[in-house]
């Protein structure tokens, strides 16, 4: 059947309505309801008509109206009768030189970029696809928002601690989460993951992309899926996989529910490209509309025809530098944060929204309207700070109000306590909050996001498990995924019965988990380190949606004892101001100081000069703080000592500091499973440090000392 021959029969459909097209206005894009019905604006410059096409609840066709009000590139109308919860979709017929234009056709229904809410997810079926696309797309469903708007709770950015999960390997497997809603909003948010999460001391929860996204057609036809979903196809609608019946209102309960535990939401959003792909990817909602405004193109070669820019690795680049796209993208992030609740947004490849439009800039227009937003500049705003493109990786450039992902305090950490050498001085640098990356006087000391683990790439039992990727399971052969892991087995790849290497394993666990929580920076757990989750080797577990990502809630004594050792890190760093951040003289960006005091140690007890520092045969050091705190307007002086060996030999250390009049207590020492032996410790100045271990110690009063105890 030709072109024409299928647009016709889509418009013989339509013959008669019992909607009424009435006058409208433009102030609002998108599905607005009013008095008359529903407003509708729809942004599209390719077209030479709009037309609203209805539907019922079963996706029966209802109406398909022409909007007959323009200005430029918007069309508007109120069409009567239309309510809450009514499905609509939209068609356009291209201008005349759009329509031989392959991605251009009335036979293509489209998803509003604006919709508040989709009826389904949107999985890619080609035969779906072919003809008209009716049966593929999902429908727009119409939403009354609330008339209250939220802010962004506040929390503290010294006292922000990250946690990030997926909304459906978080309960899939809880044996208290019931059935029905494991793997799901509600689940996500059930009392006993609440409790979990608040026992382990965590501010903030950041999920894994919930925008309405698709699976890529690649991953479609071998079987799998995209299941951390960073191929969205809207950035308003939550996504309807995982709901039960309503994604926009089972989403908003579970956040409102993180809210009333104090806990922030922070989504991870990817503004960097959509699911519509490259020049062959589907005709879905972008590409139909406003092609070349919604993505970013060149001319190469000067050829006729503007050529995809793929700066994200997925096949388009969405163009933030225009006009409709910026507002579009700050709309969305308004709207998550005054109706659904969040407090903050953690953006995939963040270098693309400062691309103006090819070169990266730290003051682009994006970045500039967040920041002077009534509502968005009281939100978190956190960067992955590079794209793929030229000039891509950023870190450290971006405004001052944003945090960034450190990855290297990552690949330092890991390799310092994997026994690498030459690692010492970055260690210090990480571990005192990366001053060199985020300047003092310039970037406040949490701009660093401190992290050990992430999504892309192994949990924190795999580093101390695998030496090498084992993704299988992917079925790209091995190939992908990265191979720069720093990691290592410690005598076996994967799961050991040796005791030796188990407890080895475990300890050096301790060692990244503890470094984690007493950097300064803004810490990140990856969801389940906490529970010893493994991925079985795989640094890649992006299309597994099975048990590969699913939370395993069974625990051990050996895993709970490691679930008791991080609530006991988290909860030191919480209930210690001095750990949380420490601010030096010579650091003016908040004007708080409570250091007075930090000397680097010898292990013969001498301060460290700069040769030390390129001395790759020592791994050992000591760092001596003095600072005060106020805690209930009363100022009390601390004083800690943090003690470290990355070698796998035991090392002698003299501390004559220890020597002090009053006591010191230890509150740490890694190569200790058992928390609370940690008080009953014997304290001398000359004293053997464990291989691989940290132990952290804290003045105290000699009136005090018998009885306190670590938290």
């Amino acid at each position: 059947m030709s072109q024409q021959s299928q647009t016709t029969n889509i418009e013989k459909e339509f013959v008669a309505s019992a909607f009424e097209l009435l006058p409208g206005n433009m102030q609002e894009l998108g599905a607005v309801l009013c008095k008359q019905g529903c407003n509708f604006v729809v942004y599209a410059p390719d077209a030479e008509e709009v037309f609203i096409c209805l539907f019922d609840e079963n996706e029966q066709a209802l109406a398909q109206i022409s909007l007959q009000e323009r200005s430029k590139s918007k069309w508007f109308g109120i069409i009567s009768n239309v309510k809450h919860e009514h499905l609509y979709a939209i068609r356009v017929r291209p201008k005349k030189d759009k329509r031989s234009h392959p991605n251009s056709h009335m036979n293509k229904l489209l998803i509003d970029p604006y919709a508040k809410a989709l009826n389904r997810p949107l999985q890619w079926d080609p035969s779906l696809y072919e003809g008209d696309s009716h049966a593929l797309v999902p429908k727009a469903r119409i939403m009354q928002t609330s008339s209250t708007k939220l802010e962004p709770l506040n929390v503290k950015p010294e006292q922000r601690i990250i946690y990030e999960t997926h909304i459906k390997g978080l309960s899939a497997n809880h044996p208290e989460v019931p059935q029905a809603i494991r793997g799901k909003y509600l689940g996500a948010c059930h009392p006993a993951i609440i409790a979990h999460l608040s026992e382990l001391g965590i501010s903030s929860v950041q999920f894994l992309p919930l925008m309405s996204f698709m699976p890529e057609p690649f991953i479609t036809k071998k079987g799998l899926s995209n299941y951390w979903g960073y191929n969205p196809i809207n950035f308003f609608a939550a996504e309807p996989r995982y709901a039960l019946n309503d994604a926009f209102t089972e989403c908003k309960e579970m956040i409102q529910s993180y809210r009333d535990a104090g806990i922030e939401v922070i989504l991870d959003v990817v503004f960097n490209h959509t699911c519509e792909s490259g020049p062959d990817g589907p005709v879905l909602s972008f590409r139909g509309l406003c092609e070349s405004h919604a993505y970013l193109m060149q001319h190469i070669d000067e050829s006729e025809t503007p050529q995809y820019v793929n700066y994200s690795g997925c096949g388009n680049t969405v163009k933030v530098s225009d006009p409709f796209m910026l507002n579009l993208l700050v709309d969305a992030l308004r709207y998550w944060v005054s109706e659904m609740g969040v407090s903050g947004f953690r953006f995939d490849l963040a270098s693309i929204l400062g691309r103006e439009a090819f070169d990266f800039k730290s003051n682009a227009t994006f970045f500039t309207i967040l920041r002077q937003d009534p509502i968005l500049n009281k939100a978190l705003m956190l960067a992955e700070p590079w794209d793929i493109g030229p000039g891509g990786y950023q870190l450290g450039q971006y405004p001052d109000y944003w945090l960034e992902v450190n990855d290297k305090y990552r690949d330092v950490v890991r390799g310092f306590w994997r026994g690498d050498k030459g690692l010492k001085g970055e260690f210090a640098t990480r571990l005192l909050g990366s001053r060199d990356v985020f300047h003092k006087n310039v970037r406040p000391m949490h701009a660093s996001v401190n992290n050990v683990s992430y999504h892309d790439g192994f949990t924190l039992h795999d580093i101390v498990c695998y030496e090498q990727k084992h993704n299988e399971a992917n079925l790209e052969e091995n190939r992908d995924g990265h191979d720069h892991n720093l990691s290592a087995n410690y005598g076996v790849e994967g799961p050991s019965t040796d005791k030796k290497i188990i407890a080895l394993r475990e300890q050096q666990k301790r060692n990244l988990f503890a470094t984690l929580i007493l950097s300064q920076g803004t810490p990140h757990i990856l969801g389940g380190d906490e529970i010893s989750r493994t991925q079985s080797g795989n640094n890649n577990a992006y299309c597994q949606d099975n048990n590969i990502n699913w939370y395993d809630w069974t625990l051990d004594s050996t895993k709970h004892s490691f679930l008791e050792f991080c609530r006991y890190m988290t909860s030191l760093r919480n209930n210690n101001p001095l750990l949380q951040q420490m601010n030096f003289d010579d650091d003016l960006y908040d004007n708080r100081q409570n250091v007075t005091q930090a000397n680097w140690y010898r292990r013969d007890g001498s301060l460290k000069t700069d040769i030390d520092w390129v001395n790759h045969e020592h791994h050992c050091f000591a760092l001596h703080i003095v600072g005060e705190i106020v805690i209930d307007n009363n100022a009390e002086s601390q004083e800690w000592l943090l003690c470290i060996n990355s070698l796998d030999k035991d090392r002698d250390f003299t501390l004559p500091i220890l020597k002090s009049s009053e006591p010191w207590q230890c509150f740490l020492n890694t190569a200790q499973a058992n928390m609370s032996t940690y008080a009953t410790l014997p304290i001398e100045p000359s004293f053997s440090l464990q291989a691989r271990s940290m132990h952290l110690y804290r003045k105290t009063s000699v009136e005090s000392a018998a009885g306190l105890a670590p938290l």
